[in-house]
């Protein structure tokens, strides 16, 4: 095996990351040589490392040794610890700058009444309360199989359903954030129309939601004003005639790339993560941001321990101190609760190499790239900043999305190494495998591959590669996801109050 084999991302590290299996024997870069069989993704120490001192990768530290580690030695949970701990920050290089050409590009879009740009033009049928869900999934797939051959212009009929909106107060946080979720995707972009469902004696009332198109009388009803469940499915089959009377035939036009607005995310990570695709969805977004478009970066808890490198990067120090309020927020809340932050990596992650919180959130805060941090938000607060911005959110990767997607993500970029394969309606999912052997296992699923950044592509390439993919993709091409038909399941609003 040559030493391509053995990573080393910095020259302050103390560990390389071997892409591929190692050996016994093999050499390292160092000159030293592996001790034991190492499996991709895994860490192992080129530099002799002491009991108690700093395990580093990616320059910074990702946990505490706890034992003597020689180099050439396997590291992993047997002999690394979760410490928190911050090293200091390396500045970053100069903000990419867009070209004139990145500025002037379009994609082609619809444009909303509210002047705001969509990628997709479905219609929602939204569930006020998990009473109504299975009305509103009945009404869906009547609607798919009886309106959407009628308008072809109609990308389909989506039920926004979920288990809350009763059995918990009125008021306080965690109606808040069901409200601001369920708003944010009944005013979504890439709903050309929605229709509210409700039961009627649910907390959560219709009577909340009095955005435009929401309120306006027949585009809301409750199942038991309606005469029950089979009245409420024919009631509403007419009311969705009206909407694909008016949304249906919607063109698409030429739209500024400016406005595109992506989630990012990742999920069933592993140790090439952070090498690979990271970084180049990073190298995306900063030509994305550069050029005025958003990236959305979120999941609080995956990018602890490396939060002092995004505030680093704000526009403002109040940017920074609401980051910082984000972060001492879920300190307290995981220890109310009895639990710990270091609780992630999933084992899924551990198999693939990531061993403490550390070291996932250093490679999972590359998604972000370098661009300046110009807003932090709250889970599903609509983004009113363009450029490169936060949204507080769990790890969770579905509720995470979900609260993306609130805010106005009208794309989601999905990065996995372990091969994850959900979809986000209403906002298409592109996903991008981390290594050659899962893209070629899963080549069904992945829409690009960025194992072969270490064959030698660089991260520039296939940052500007995703970038041909997201505006393609927001002009209409379907994802991966989009064909085998997922995203109809994985709207989860974040349940942060109390169920009573």
């Amino acid at each position: 095996m040559s030493l391509a084999q053995a990573i080393v991302l910095s020259s302050k590290d103390n560990v390389a990351v071997a892409n591929g299996r190692i050996e016994p024997g093999t050499e390292l870069p160092g000159g030293v040589k592996a001790l034991s069989a190492i499996d991709p993704g895994h860490k192992v120490a080129i530099l002799p490392i002491k009991a108690g001192e700093a395990v580093v990768k990616y320059a910074q530290a990702i946990g505490r040794a706890t034992e003597d580690i020689a180099p050439g030695t396997h590291i992993h949970s047997h002999n690394l610890v979760f410490e928190s701990g911050r090293m200091p920050v390396v500045p970053p290089s100069d903000p990419v700058q867009a070209s004139d050409r990145d500025k002037a590009r379009t994609f082609m879009g619809y444009r909303r009444a509210d002047g705001r740009a969509g990628t997709r033009n479905f219609v929602g049928i939204i569930a006020s309360v998990n009473c109504s869900t299975t009305v509103c999934r009945a009404i869906a797939e009547r609607a798919n199989r009886e309106l959407l051959p009628e308008y072809p212009g109609i990308d389909g009929f989506v039920p926004i359903v979920h288990d809350q909106g009763c059995g918990m107060s009125g008021t306080g946080e965690g109606m808040q954030v069901l409200h601001r979720t369920l708003a944010g995707y009944a005013r979504h972009p890439n709903f050309g129309g929605i229709l509210m469902i409700g039961l009627g004696c649910e907390v959560n009332q219709l009577t909340l939601y009095g955005q435009k198109g929401i309120a306006a009388g027949k585009r809301h009803f409750n199942i038991q004003e309606s005469g029950g469940s089979r009245k409420s499915v024919e009631r509403a089959m007419g009311v969705l005639r009206e909407i694909c009377e008016e949304v249906g035939p919607l063109k698409r036009e030429p739209i500024p790339v400016s406005e595109i607005v992506v989630g990012l995310q990742c999920g069933g990570s592993d140790g090439m993560s952070g090498i690979t695709a990271n970084p180049a969805l990073g190298a995306a977004v900063d030509i994305l941001a550069a050029g005025g478009g958003t990236g959305i970066l979120s999941e609080t808890t995956e990018i602890y321990g490396a939060e002092h490198l995004l505030a680093s990067r704000a526009t403002t120090p109040e940017v920074a101190a609401k980051l910082d309020g984000l972060i001492k927020w879920w300190e307290a809340h995981v220890q109310k609760h009895g639990a710990s932050i270091d609780n992630n990596p999933s084992p899924g992650n551990k198999r693939g190499g990531l061993t403490t919180i550390l070291e996932k959130s250093l490679g999972a805060v590359a998604k972000g790239g370098t661009a300046p941090l110009s807003g932090v938000y709250k889970f599903a607060e609509p983004i009113t900043t363009p450029g490169f911005v936060y949204m507080d959110s769990p790890g969770y990767d579905p509720c995470s999305a979900t609260g993306q997607i609130a805010s106005g993500a009208t794309m989601i970029v999905f990065t996995t190494g372990r091969g994850s394969v959900s979809g986000f309606k209403p906002s298409p999912c592109i996903k991008l495998a981390t290594n050659n052997e899962m893209y070629q296992r899963m080549a069904e699923d992945m829409d690009i591959n960025c194992g072969d950044i270490i064959d030698g592509v660089s991260i520039e390439a296939k940052g500007a590669e995703i970038l041909e993919k997201v505006i393609a993709v927001a002009s209409g091409q379907r994802t991966l996801s989009e064909e085998l038909g997922f995203g109809g399941a994985e709207f989860v609003p974040w349940q942060i109050g109390a169920v009573m």
